[in-house]
């Protein structure tokens, strides 16, 4: 199957068209980051760093670290972005550019995103780490893909009832993380939950400063869900699409959240930056030994 022009567009170097990046520019195992500036904070603990590229919010730098070659992309916010930066690093791993076609031998990306994120929970310290063990995303993105197999209907549907969905919102969805991956990251320092994805900072995640919210006790409800000892533990905007888009096309995905934020105790980290950093030197440490 060749793909046409208009489906796998290329810039005239033949780089992918938005992350503006070859095929020989990435390493198989990858760190997602929101903010572009984060890439270089993630790349400064690197032994070398090798390229460096950078196009609209998705800046990458792919270089070292303890012999393993490693790759930081920013994605900017949302799962929009999700679904342009995961078809187009597939698409690098995976597509033949010369002959527009998918190649018969697939490779697998280790992508982990390092990200931040508010908890729910008053039990869930500032500044501490969490793994997003469940993903449930309000967004949509999934479903405009053939995707039902790969997530837990089971969770969701329970959630819809226990929220009284509104049948004008998406239906949520959830996707689980890569087991195996994530047992590469886990310890004592980590904890596990379930993230939610929304698909904004305000509203979505029943901030009120002068729009009244359709659904004044979602946060109440999000709290409140339980399903077979799951409960929703944190909120962010991206790892919903990562982990479905990853699935799909047969990568390992984990997100890593730094709880800057505690909606349910009203807190802010007071050093935001230096908790990220510990975030970004855990993941790397874990991802380059052992």
């Amino acid at each position: 199957m060749q793909l046409r022009p208009s489906e796998l567009v290329l810039n005239a170097d033949k780089s992918i068209y938005h992350l503006n990046l070859r095929p020989e520019d990435i390493g198989h195992t990858i760190i997602t980051v929101g903010d572009p500036d984060r890439v270089g904070a993630v790349s400064k603990f690197f032994d070398t760093v090798e390229l460096k590229k950078g196009k609209r919010e998705f800046h990458t730098h792919t270089g070292t670290l303890n012999g393993k070659r490693l790759s930081v992309v920013s994605t900017g916010i949302g799962t929009d972005n999700i679904d342009i930066v995961f078809n187009e690093l597939d698409a690098l791993a995976n597509i033949d550019f010369d002959t527009r076609s998918p190649k018969e031998e697939k490779t697998v990306l280790d992508i982990v995103r390092i990200g931040t994120s508010g908890s729910i929970r008053s039990d869930i310290p500032i500044d501490s780490f969490l793994m997003s063990e469940y993903a449930m995303g309000f967004d949509g993105l999934l479903h405009f893909y053939d995707s039902e197999h790969i997530q837990e209907t089971d969770i969701s549907k329970a959630f819809v009832a226990h929220a009284d969905w509104s049948p004008n919102k998406s239906v949520p969805y959830v996707v689980k993380h890569d087991k195996n991956l994530g047992d590469r990251l886990i310890s004592n320092r980590i904890r596990l939950g379930t993230t939610v994805t929304n698909i904004g900072f305000y509203g979505p995640q029943s901030r009120v400063l002068r729009l009244q919210l359709s659904d004044p006790d979602l946060q109440a409800k999000l709290d409140s869900f339980e399903y077979k000892g799951i409960h929703i533990t944190n909120l962010e905007m991206e790892t919903s699409g990562i982990y479905g888009l990853s699935k799909l096309l047969g990568h390992r995905a984990v997100s890593m959240n730094c709880i800057l934020a505690n909606r349910a105790t009203g807190a802010f980290s007071t050093e935001p930056t230096k908790s990220v950093e510990n975030l970004i030197r855990y993941t790397l440490e874990k991802l380059t030994t052992g």
